[in-house]
């Protein structure tokens, strides 16, 4: 299996994993760092569901707004305490670094 063929059997498996994953409640209406988390879970997905309809490919916009959410999930991350909602921010960076073509583990503490 080839490095791209790889990432998109990742990227496939996250969102999946994501689609089925109930939103944390104790994040519902969070704005850590002035981030609203809500928003920000919307805009990911929708440029992964983008992504995904589309063979794989993004427009230069999308790319951009993946790379934005990650860098506000950086921020998040070192906001955020309880497991449960660890679990999902990190999967949720994760998965934009992927779609973004951004290397997924250079946050710290990002051990997915």
């Amino acid at each position: 299996m080839s490095r791209s063929s790889g990432q998109s059997a990742t990227i496939a498996s996250l969102w999946q994993e994501h689609l089925h994953a109930a939103f944390p409640a104790g994040l519902r209406g969070a704005e850590p760092g002035g981030i609203d988390i809500v928003l920000l879970d919307a805009a990911i997905a929708g440029c992964v569901s983008t992504r995904q309809d589309h063979g794989g490919s993004l427009d230069p916009e999308r790319h951009r707004i993946l790379r934005d959410c990650v860098a506000d999930l950086d921020q998040i991350l070192a906001l955020i305490t309880g497991a449960e909602k660890v679990r999902y921010l990190r999967r949720l960076r994760q998965l934009a670094a992927l779609a973004s073509g951004s290397d997924p583990k250079t946050a710290a503490g990002n051990d997915v």
